[in-house]
């Protein structure tokens, strides 16, 4: 676990208004705001006197700007911590019922007349309070929890206090959580409320809450701040708890099938059981580099070789690569090994287990649209994932497309088909960085020609074996392995094989990447000799499987960004004196 480093307090001045510990930059720059809004008051004071009733009104909160309001609510609840008139922040409240609940047992037609209370029922309600309105004597608050809202329809006939009812209310503002105790009730509209006889002050929201119509819309903001999109948008509750739903129905389908969930190691001095960039971290007692792990691959065959017949890991990895809409640097893997199956095996676990999934969500329905656009535009497709889903063979395809014969598959390694697969690209305007290898110059092609066809849910088969050093070959046709990878949308979001069990051919594989990674291909492997060794012991014959959860979740929620289906995203730190002068908060997350 990371030491937490602390900033040292010789640097740090209080604010008197709030009671901050800021810099004496920031501290400056806040006196000589507040130097300006006095004199701003001071004008105001000596100008000529408005009428009586908007005098009593005052400068409307909704007028002030961030910081102000900000500075008044402070001091507000700062007064309040003083006087203790009430705590603003108890250390508990009990809730009787959820809210969820609370309308399941009195929403119903016939429980609460309208215009009418439960006066001999209490129930006491905690949540956040949104929209705040008055309609003379009543004060009518929008509650809201758990993805559910319930009015309070305050009154001071029902308050326990009446003498002190403006003075409590007088407390609260949008964004606020509170506790309510009171009988459950009915407008004479027919809105399910709870009439309060006490509203407690739990935890005040002291911004500036984006107005209700508006809501939250800035993307950055959304991300940067995910617990403010949570509170008003109740889209992105959506996806997060159809995420969870996810996650948890592949757990129980593994389950179901007599597999074992395991953890394996995030750091490694090895970057194995995948071809990607690895990050570098530093163990201080070892004095040693290790990486972070890339795939937990290469542990849970070694456990399949143990006698662990079917096991799986949910966890996170770490590619040290791009950002874009589709790739996130940390993302989550589902990873499962099953002795004695192969891809074929796993293809049509995987047809059953999506199709599964996609029902559960939709209730029966095998059918779902992504707008690849986003959810404003028109485009739209039709994702159809009932089984058996589409085949594309690489090779063929690519010949296909391409109206070329491609060399033999067991000349696909060499310098000629290099050449070859160089030319093609050239021809066709297909752009491949170096250093062009066979296996990127083919990924490429693929990119290009095949991947763009697969809209609903497909497998790409027929793999060259230059392209997959952990795949063992294919039994029939030679210099192709057993792989397959599931696409939708044009994207990848799974990939599998029958895995390599040959302790002899995988340890020329390894050299093999070896070599390309001196050629300066830093995604390449290096030698595992412990997972050799684990080989030479008897590895059955296994099919292994591995699956994006973020990019599935983006498909089956018709999220086009990745950061909207992850809770915090990486995302580059905004330079403030905070975090140039002093230790970064967790929201400079990179």
């Amino acid at each position: 676990m990371a030491t937490e480093q602390q900033p040292t307090t010789a640097n740090l001045h209080k604010d008197p208004v709030t009671g901050e510990m800021i810099s004496k930059t920031e501290l400056k720059r806040r006196e000589k705001q507040r130097e300006k809004e006095a004199k701003k008051a001071q004008k105001a004071a000596a100008a000529p006197a408005k009428p009586a009733a908007a005098a009593a009104a005052g400068p409307s909160e909704d007028d002030l700007n961030p910081n102000q309001y900000y500075e008044l609510r402070s001091r507000h609840i700062q007064k309040l911590k003083e006087t203790q008139d009430p705590n603003p922040y108890p250390h508990k409240f009990e809730v009787s019922i959820s809210i969820t609940h609370y309308i399941e047992k009195y929403g119903p037609e016939g429980v609460i007349k309208s215009g009418e209370k439960l006066e001999n029922v209490t129930e006491q309600l905690a949540g956040r309070i949104h929209n705040i309105r008055q309609f003379g004597a009543l004060k009518f608050y929008d509650l809201h929890g758990e993805g559910k809202k319930v009015q309070i329809m305050a009154s001071k006939q029902d308050a326990k206090n009446p003498d002190a009812f403006t003075t409590v209310h007088d407390n609260f503002r949008r964004g606020d959580i509170v506790g309510v105790i009171g009988s459950p009730s009915r407008t004479k509209k027919g809105e399910l409320s709870i009439s309060p006889s006490e509203m407690i002050l739990l935890a005040p929201n002291l911004h500036q809450l984006p107005s209700g119509h508006f809501g939250l819309k800035d993307q950055e903001t959304r991300y940067r701040k995910r617990y403010l999109d949570l509170i008003l948008n109740e889209e992105t509750r959506r996806i997060f708890i159809t995420r969870s739903k996810i996650i948890n129905y592949i757990r129980r389908f593994l389950d179901k099938l007599g597999f074992m969930e395991v953890e394996t190691p995030m750091t490694s001095m090895i970057a194995g059981g995948a071809i990607a960039k690895p990050f570098i971290t530093h163990h201080n007692d070892l004095d040693l580099d290790l990486y972070l792990r890339i795939a937990p691959e290469l542990y849970l065959k070694e456990l399949v070789v143990g006698g662990l017949d079917r096991v799986y890991e949910i966890g996170r990895v770490f590619r040290n690569e791009g950002i874009d809409l589709t790739h996130n640097p940390e993302f989550t893997i589902c990873e499962f090994y099953m002795a004695y199956a192969d891809m074929y095996d796993i293809m049509d676990l995987t047809e059953s287990m999506v199709e599964g999934l996609v029902k559960y969500l939709t209730g029966g329905k095998t059918m779902l649209v992504y707008q690849p656009e986003g959810k404003d535009s028109d485009k739209k497709y039709e994702l159809e994932f009932k089984k058996p889903w589409k085949r594309y063979d690489m090779i063929e395809t690519l010949e296909e497309k391409l109206g070329v014969k491609f060399p033999p598959g067991e000349t696909l390694h060499t310098e000629e088909a290099n050449k070859f697969l160089r030319e093609l690209c050239q021809k066709h305007n297909v752009e491949c960085s170096e250093p062009r290898t066979n296996a990127r110059l083919l990924d490429k092609l693929v990119g290009e020609f095949i991947e763009p066809l697969c809209i609903s849910p497909s497998f790409i088969v027929g793999h060259p074996q230059v392209m997959s050093p952990l795949a063992k070959w294919h039994r029939s046709r030679p210099g192709l392995c057993e792989r397959f990878e599931g696409f939708m949308c044009g994207k990848e979001f799974c990939n599998a094989y029958t895995e390599l069990n040959d302790p002899f051919e995988q340890r020329l594989r390894f050299e093999e990447q070896v070599r390309q990674k001196e050629a300066g291909d830093d995604e390449a492997q290096g030698i595992d000799e412990t997972f050799v060794d684990a080989l030479e012991h008897g590895l059955p014959p296994t099919g292994g499987w591995g699956i994006g959860i973020d990019r599935l979740v983006m498909f089956l929620t018709n999220s086009t960004n990745i950061k909207e289906v992850l809770l915090f995203p990486a995302m580059k730190p905004i330079e403030t004196p905070a975090n140039t002068q002093g230790v970064v908060g967790p929201s400079g997350q990179i």
